[in-house]
């Protein structure tokens, strides 16, 4: 005979059952959670481990400008780079050494290098011993010469070394170049672009004075007086970059120069260029001459004295304080 179940039988079922449920769903839902918690975790690892990965591009190998292979095994730290400390700085990053000339250093960059030691190219390249004795984790030279001239073999068994072809020649490209070896690639192309702002504000501001105005650049030495070409230094920045044509006389191959071709110059404007000083006694030769007081340059007042400091220099700074002299002498 079937028994019917009492009210109190139902009750405890029904109970048992919904606490049956609802112990599967916090357990369904634990698992749920340690399951994406788990996913979570992951995703963070590999971002992190991908974030490194980003970070690091050491060890780093590449060929430099004259085909030497170049392998950084870290960051550099201790950087030896003669004549290219403008460069450095244009990334925020000082030398172990800098150049001198045996006198002085570059003396328009000691606002910045001031403490930093100086090292002697007087009498040729530092010997290895003087390099050594500074430690540096990468040595950079800025052009093919010291392949010539055997220094390259010395210095690479001290650090690594890269050589450029020649840096003063093309300053993008070895900012670039630099921003690459340093992993500071956004500070060089920031420093790239702040440049290239400050030439297209001059040049703007010259264009009425520099169309169809043709300039020469005479440096002085112990030698005596020598033109230069539009091809590095301050030749470059007037011509390529502010808009002024260089001399009929010095683009057909003229170099030396001497009174009794000065009225053969084509120049409207004339820089003139003392290395650093040694070049007096033919810069008072110059300015004595009837020759030379008889040039249009000359009788239009548009002939300058410059600051070999940076005339005669390749870099980001230098090049920068050349085009500020140049408003100040054409457009103040």
């Amino acid at each position: 005979m079937k028994q019917n179940c009492p009210i109190q039988c139902h009750t405890i079922i029904k109970s048992a059952y919904l606490s049956a449920m609802f112990l599967l769903t916090i357990g369904i839902l634990s698992a749920c959670n340690t399951q994406s918690s788990n996913k979570v975790e992951q995703v963070e690892t590999q971002a992190s481990s991908e974030s490194t990965k980003e970070q690091s591009i050491y060890p780093l190998t590449l060929k430099d400008e004259v085909g030497n292979e170049v392998t950084l095994p870290a960051k550099p730290t201790k950087i030896f780079a003669p004549v290219m400390e403008d460069s450095l700085l244009a990334l925020g990053i000082k030398p172990t050494m800098q150049w001198s000339n045996g006198v002085k250093p570059q003396l328009y960059l000691q606002d910045q290098l001031q403490g930093i030691p100086e090292i002697s190219f007087a009498s040729g390249p530092p010997s290895a011993e003087a390099i050594i004795a500074d430690k540096p984790d990468l040595i950079i030279l800025h052009n093919s010469f010291y392949m010539e001239n055997g220094t390259y073999e010395k210095y690479a068994k001290i650090a690594p070394t890269y050589v450029f072809n020649n840096a003063a020649s093309d300053l993008e490209g070895s900012i670039k170049v630099l921003g690459q070896l340093l992993d500071e690639t956004d500070k060089a192309e920031q420093a790239l672009q702040d440049y290239q702002e400050k030439v297209d504000v001059a040049k703007t501001k010259l264009s009425s004075i520099t169309e169809g105005k043709k300039i020469a650049l005479i440096r002085f030495n112990a030698k005596g007086m020598f033109f230069m070409t539009d091809e590095y230094f301050s030749g470059y920045v007037l011509t390529h970059e502010l808009g002024f044509e260089q001399s009929s006389y010095v683009k057909n191959g003229a170099f030396e120069v001497s009174l009794e071709i000065l009225p053969e110059l084509d120049a409207d404007y004339i820089f003139l260029i003392n290395d650093g000083n040694l070049g007096d006694e033919f810069l008072n030769e110059l300015k004595n001459s009837k020759i030379w007081q008889s040039t249009a340059a000359f009788k239009n007042n548009q002939v300058f004295e410059t600051s070999e400091d940076y005339w005669l220099n390749g870099g980001i700074h230098a090049q920068g304080k050349v085009i500020e002299d140049v408003l100040e002498f054409l457009a103040p």
